[in-house]
Formats: structure tokens, sequence, C-alpha cells
């Protein structure tokens, strides 16, 4: 009776091998499936159809945005929001001032100024200003001041300033905010927050759990994969082993 199987011919005896080759597969598909809906749940995708936030996102673009709430919304975020006034599309611009702050333009850089402090843009175009055309606004209670990072192909608040609310939108009309793009492949990459706008009141939001789905996802597909592949290499070591013995007691039979 064979080693590998139990008394009386039983079912052949699990191997530590297999055993962790079913554990693994098991892992990753929690990890897989569950990263695959955690991220289902909290983010959805959108397509950005015009170039008015390029370089940052560009014409086409496929975008993951987290789902939020408009009052977690911080200075710097992008947003994908949807305004009756500004034509009830969904929308993707930067949130450059909140209720209350005091925004204008421009300084002798050609800077943004917020509440008296001028804004360092690192995501516009190289050598382009904040705006073309000067303005100073109040933002109303409750409200953003949007624009995008292409100043001079924008249409943003600075189109709506001379509104009722000067341009402002209000926060319960952001959907969500944009963690990342993710289509074409050569423009991967997330969307990190500006720096220049931690030093101001209530700072920056903080990045979503984006990075933690990726990697349960890419880890559960490694799992899956390396569990699934013990099995046949295993039988062809095993069958390998088989044909060395055959092939050796055949050779001792023949000098016998």
């Amino acid at each position: 009776m064979s080693g590998a199987q139990g008394a009386g011919g039983g079912k052949p005896r699990r191997t530590p091998g297999s055993v962790l080759s079913g554990l693994a597969v098991a892992v990753g598909c929690v990890l897989f499936l569950g990263g695959f809906v955690w991220g289902a749940v909290l983010y959805k995708p959108y397509t950005v159809p015009t170039d008015s936030m390029d370089p940052t996102i560009g014409k086409g673009a496929r975008v993951l945005a987290e789902r939020v709430d408009g009052g977690d919304v911080r200075r710097g975020d992008v947003v994908v929001f949807r305004d009756q006034v500004w034509g009830d599309l969904p929308m993707v611009k930067r949130v450059i001032g909140v209720g209350g702050d005091r925004v204008e333009c421009c300084d002798k850089q050609g800077r943004l100024r917020v509440n008296g402090k001028d804004l360092e843009e690192p995501y516009l175009r190289s050598g382009e200003q904040a705006s073309a055309s000067a303005f100073s606004t109040t933002v109303p209670k409750n409200r953003l001041f949007l624009l995008g990072d292409h100043r001079s192909d924008s249409l943003d608040s600075r189109v709506h300033l001379t509104d009722e609310a000067g341009g402002a939108v209000e926060r319960g009309a952001v959907d969500a905010r944009v963690d990342a793009t993710a289509w074409p492949l050569g423009s991967w990459g997330t969307v990190g927050r500006p720096a220049a706008f931690k030093e101001l009141p209530g700072g920056i939001s903080q990045p979503g759990p984006l990075g933690p789905i990726m990697i349960a996802v890419i880890v559960g597909a490694v799992l899956i994969l390396a569990g699934a592949a013990y099995g046949p290499i295993a039988r062809r070591r095993a069958g390998g082993g088989a044909r060395r013995d055959q092939t050796t007691k055949g050779k001792v039979a023949a000098n016998g």
C-alpha cells in the first residue's frame, strides 16, 4: 500500500505543502475579493471630458474618486461636483477657498492670495499665471471657490463671480474627491495634497484608503496564483521522481 494513502486504501493524506497552498488560495480570495468590494464601496470612476485640469489630469483621463461628504473637503482637494448653475453635469476642479476665505488675484508674481497668504501652485502649467484676469471675492459660508489647474482654459468660479454666491459652489454639491488617475496607463498616479494649503486654517485632507486597497488586491492575486501553482508543480516533481526510480530499478535488474 502506498505511503500516501491511509489504512484500508483511504484518501491520500494531505501534505504540509498542499495544506499551505490551500490556505494561501483561501486567504488570497478573501484579500482579492475583499479589496474589490472595499474599493467599489468607497470609490467611483469618472472620466474628465476637458483639459481644464491639465497637467494634473489630462483630457479623457479616467480618475478614481473617493465618495466623501462635502463637509470633509479641504483647500487643495480636487473634487467631483454637480451644480445647476454650472450645467448640472459632473465636473472636476480644485478647491482654492472655503467659506469665509478671501481669495484674490494676483500679486506681483502672478500668484493667488488666500486670506493674505500668497500661494505657490506647482500643479499649474509651467510659466502660467494663477489667472489672466484680476479678481477679489469672499467665499460665502458652506461654499467652495473652485478653479481648474489649466487656468487659461478653465471655466470655473471666476466665470460666475457675478452670481449671487460669487462663483462659489455649495459643499453639498461635492460627490467625491479625486485620489488617483487610473487611465491611460501611462498617467497612473496619485493626486497629492498641495503643501501650500497646509499652513492655512484646517490644513489639508488625508489621502483615502486607495493604497491599502491596491495592496490587498495585489497580495491576494499573488497568493491565489502561488497556491494554485503548487499542485501542478508538486505533481510534476513527483512524476519526475517516479520515472527516475523506475529507470534505476531497470538498470539494477539488467545488471543483476
